[in-house]
């Protein structure tokens, strides 16, 4: 089972825009499990304060609310999730372009979306 360590960015778009292959996704990469970091967990909290972004935080931490918590905390939660993805060998979800560059230089594989669809990156 693929476990995807997933950030701010990607949980926001999985919960709130329609993404048309997410139901293939383990017939198409094989079984997958979200998991959603502390400092991510603690991130969309801040931003149920945002007016800008309340609705879809709110909307975002609903969703994500049966998904697991690991424990990746840090001052620089980018840092943080590439240095837990290299020993544990999981993937990334993100949006973040620098993140999946460095991630991909690290060797490691990204899970993002494209044209409202989930892929999967090398």
């Amino acid at each position: 089972m693929a476990r995807i360590i997933c950030d701010t960015s990607f949980l926001m778009h999985l919960a709130t825009k329609r993404i048309t292959n997410i139901d293939r996704i383990d017939t198409e990469i094989g079984s997958v499990t979200f998991v959603v970091p502390e400092t991510v967990h603690d991130e969309l909290l801040k931003l149920c304060n945002d007016p800008g972004k309340k609705t879809d935080a709110e909307a975002t931490i609903k969703h994500v609310s049966n998904f697991e918590t690991i424990p990746i905390h840090g001052r620089f939660a980018d840092d943080e999730l590439l240095e837990h993805a290299k020993i544990h060998h999981s993937i990334i979800g993100t949006m973040d372009k620098e993140l999946k560059r460095r991630i991909k230089e690290a060797g490691g594989s990204v899970m993002s979306f494209w044209n409202d669809k989930i892929v999967l990156e090398s």
